[in-house]
């Protein structure tokens, strides 16, 4: 076989580039192309940054970083019609963006666009090049320019074009141009009004909503009113009223032609045409009830425009809303309802309904069509709001019974617009107590229990508003309305959530309602939602502080923190720090466990459980305190204590007003009076049975078995109250009277300790001893005589509270508690004429007692933390 010889190729001539194809996916790659002299390459270029640019802003933005917004400006005059083409839809996508509209004024290329909009161009150009320039004129530079360039008869031309977007692009570019005046003008010279006329005929909404648009502007003029009624243009915007398919357009209709009533000879005009008539006829005398509403409707939807409010305000439409009012058509009277509603946002449409139209809406609330009294409850709901005047004469129309009655309407817009009005009468005290005198907390229950969440919200508001007193509120929680306002605080509607927690914080306002809050889970459920980012709210955090304030034990277990405010009263306990979630035992059901190997339970009891005989002088002071209940045991043991007292009877408490406390019986005078009434005798008595029966705190829980429970009695606090109420209490200086309760309570808690010593302090022998000696966990805080942190952070803050020393308690850790206290410190100068801000301290009870540490300290750090 012979060898394959492989023939040669001819190689192409030498002047002749070969042909090059290139798969870009690179945007900088296609527009380096821009600069290419190939008209192929232009047109292929341009069309791939066309698609480029429609799929979002953000390729926008790299088209204009990658510099060709320029090159693309040399291509709308390119001689190729497509390259010129392509480049124009470029530009209509591309100044919507507002750094490339700032380039393109800045480059001058309004000439150029405008010249897009001869006669000769394409219809796809002139799209574009409009649409290009619609969106430039948003701009006032661009207004200016387009103007200056003639842009504006092209564009009024282009109003008769065949193609919808370009008559679309052409009048709304027309719009934003006369706005200003001096475009108006041009528009009247160049006889516009015609062609914007013919819009109205147009089967695209958005034409005719434009064109009604640029009608309502231009009509501001006197000149433009002229012309219009010159070119009979009021006839279609009659038209376009009577027609209900087009009630959309209504709104803007209303404008032109409420600017069109300004002028005297197009009012004859309308008069004489009877278009006047037809619209009057609409909200008046008219026969068709479907005219009636449509008109009421129109006005509806033209009054949620201020500028249309006012306008009809001048036009006294309230006169024809409360005539249509008397109408028999229901949907004329839902119509004319919700008219008057969007009205209320005039003000003085709603002084005019003061004295005409809440009576009539009174009665339609009367109506058998729910739908009817759904409308008229929503228009009072608006006039009421912030207007005490209508809330007055709505409850002087004998509304309130007709209000509560529709809170057990099936309608959910109903009852929501009911409890609407109810809350707004009720921000006034004399309506409110009206209201209650309607049983309105058992009407208030079902919508409580609503699914609608427009109806939970309205009617957890009007609790808030309505429950501002102890009657009411128990008659809230007599009705069962409790259950399902705290049902709502579960809510996902963060309305209705912060709305609930509101009217929990008001009904939290009083210490029995609080805790039957707490036992409903209320508590729980607002430390849920607190915890929550997305759920919590001002309300709710507030509702849960305000039940926690009024449940003292349970606050200081979970915050570990009581207050300057949280005074601690008779029947406190402090049994610790308890998780999340742990419900807290009353003090009842600890009472009555077993002892254990537990923390002990720590108990505030001021109270007594026998009664001395009283002399006189006993019985005047006891008038001052409220009665106190002792033992003749600790009657004697308080006269070894004391025997340096010698008054006949003890002072009355100076304490401040809030704290709500009063002091104990003086045990010394009772020893001095003892003695002239024969102690020998009050020695032998013993209690059998107790002459009073002292209250169970409410924060302990409800039950009671056959025989009344009493927490126990601390005869040895009661001592310690009388004494500093007798000898801190009269210290004029508030650091001399902490320093000296300081001292006092380090003393009744086993003296100062040394750091060093503090191990060797056996206080927790002497808690166990107790616990036996007792046979329960709960011991009253005066029985401990060993303390440390904890026990004297608790007796100070008691005490404090007593006498009226401000000051908070703060649990730590390991054992650890302290008081801070606040205190000027006048060396300090503060804003000229002002007095500096106090400093907070820590008071030391245990190492150097009496001492003040301010806060975060390095002294203060060692005390509060191991």
């Amino acid at each position: 076989m012979g060898k394959k010889i492989k023939k040669e190729v001819e190689p192409p001539p030498k002047d002749v580039f070969d042909p090059l194809t290139i798969e870009s996916k690179k945007a900088a790659t296609v527009v380096l192309m821009l600069n290419s002299p190939e008209e192929e390459i232009l047109a292929k270029a341009c069309e791939a940054i066309y698609r480029f640019a429609l799929k979002g802003e953000e390729n926008k933005a790299t088209l204009l970083e990658l510099g060709a917004v320029e090159p693309l400006t040399k291509l709308l005059t390119h001689e190729d019609k497509i390259v010129r083409r392509n480049a124009t839809m470029i530009f209509g996508i591309l100044a919507s963006n507002n750094d490339v509209k700032k380039l393109l004024r800045e480059l001058d290329v309004m000439n150029s666009v405008i010249a897009q909009l001869a006669p000769e161009e394409e219809v796809v150009i002139h799209e574009f090049a409009t649409l290009c320039l619609a969106n430039m004129s948003a701009e006032y530079t661009s207004k200016v320019q387009i103007f200056e360039h003639g842009g504006l008869e092209p564009l009024i031309r282009l109003l008769s074009s065949p193609d919808p977007d370009v008559k679309k692009n052409s009048i709304e570019c027309i719009y934003n141009l006369v706005q200003d005046f001096q475009c108006r003008t041009t528009l009247q010279e160049l006889n516009a009004i015609p062609s914007i006329l013919d819009l109205l005929k147009s089967e695209y909404p958005i034409i005719q909503l434009l064109a009604l648009k640029t009608l309502g502007v231009i009509t501001n003029d006197k000149e433009s009113r002229a012309m219009l009624r010159d070119n009979q243009g009021l006839d279609p915007l009659i038209k376009i009223l009577e027609t209900k398919e087009l009630n959309d357009l209504h709104i803007e209709v209303l404008s032109v032609i409420a600017n069109c009533l300004e002028d005297m000879d197009t009012m004859v005009l309308i008069q004489q045409t009877g278009g006047l008539k037809k619209l009057l006829t609409f909200a008046e005398n008219s026969t068709i009830p479907d005219i009636q509403k449509n008109a009421a409707k129109a006005i509806t939807k033209a009054a949620y425009d201020p500028e249309n409010r006012k306008l009809f305000h001048e036009l006294e439409v309230e006169k024809c809303l409360v005539t249509l009012l008397g109408s028999e058509n229901d949907g004329t009277k839902i119509a004319a309802s919700q008219a008057i509603s969007a009205m209320c946002e005039n003000s003085g449409s709603k002084d005019f309904f003061n004295n005409q139209g809440i009576p009539q809406l009174i009665q339609l609330l009367k109506s058998d069509n729910d739908e009817v009294r759904e409308a008229a409850a929503l228009a009072l709901a608006n006039l009421t709001t912030c207007h005490p005047a209508n809330a007055n004469a709505a409850a002087e129309a004998d509304g309130i019974d007709s209000l509560i009655n529709m809170l057990s309407s099936k309608r959910d817009g109903a009852v929501a617009n009911a409890a609407t009005v109810l809350t707004n009468m009720a921000m006034q005290e004399p309506l409110r107590v009206s209201i209650q005198s309607h049983n309105i907390m058992h009407a208030i229950v079902s919508p409580l229990r609503s699914a609608n969440t427009v109806v939970q919200s309205k009617a957890a508001l009007m609790v808030a508003a309505t429950v501002c007193d102890v009657e009411a509120r128990t008659e809230l929680k007599n009705a069962g309305g409790l259950e399902p306002l705290v049902e709502l605080l579960h809510s996902k509607n963060d309305e209705v959530r912060r709305h609930a927690s509101w009217a929990v914080m008001v009904c939290a306002s009083d210490e029995l309602m609080a805790t039957e809050l707490s036992r409903l889970r209320a508590l729980d459920i607002l430390e849920d939602i607190n915890l929550s980012v997305s759920r919590k709210n001002k309300f709710s955090e507030a509702a849960y502080n305000k039940l926690l304030n009024n449940n003292l034990p349970l606050k200081y277990s979970q915050t570990g923190c009581l207050s300057s405010c949280n005074i601690i009263s008779d029947g406190f306990y402090d049994c610790g720090r308890i998780n999340r979630g742990t419900k807290l035992l009353s003090l009842k059901e600890l009472s009555l466990q077993e002892p254990n190997d537990q923390r002990a339970i720590l108990l505030i009891n001021s109270k007594y459980d026998v009664s001395p005989p009283l002399s006189m002088e006993d019985k005047s002071s006891d008038i001052g305190y409220g009665r106190s209940i002792s033992s003749s045991s600790s009657l004697r043991r308080a006269s070894k204590e004391k025997t340096s007292a010698g008054v006949g009877s003890p002072t009355e408490e100076k304490s401040e007003p809030t704290s709500g406390r009063n002091t104990i019986l003086s045990r010394s005078a009772t020893k001095e009076k003892g003695a002239r009434k024969g102690r020998g005798k009050k020695e032998e008595e013993k209690v059998k049975e107790e002459e009073e029966v002292l209250s169970v705190p409410k924060i302990t829980g409800e039950g009671s078995p056959d025989k009344e429970w009493c927490p126990p009695s601390d005869p040895d606090f009661c001592l310690y109250v009388y004494e500093v109420t007798k000898t801190i209490l009269p210290i004029t200086n508030m650091k001399e009277q902490i320093e000296a309760l300081a001292k006092y309570v380090a003393e009744r808690m086993g003296g100062h300790i040394p750091k060093e010593k503090l191990h060797e302090f056996s206080w927790e022998l002497h808690i166990s001893e107790l616990k036996f000696q007792l046979k329960s966990n709960v011991i009253p805080i005066g029985q401990i005589k060993k303390g440390i942190f904890y026990h004297r952070a608790l007796l100070f803050k008691a005490l404090a509270d007593k006498i009226g020393i401000g000051c908070t308690l703060v649990r730590g850790e390991y054992g650890r508690a302290w008081n801070e206290v606040k205190l000027m410190d006048r060396s300090r100068k503060g804003v000229i004429g002002c007095l500096p801000p106090p400093e907070t301290y820590i008071v030391d009870l245990m190492f150097h007692p009496g001492e003040l540490m301010k806060l975060r300290s390095k002294e203060a750090d060692l005390y509060r933390f191991l």
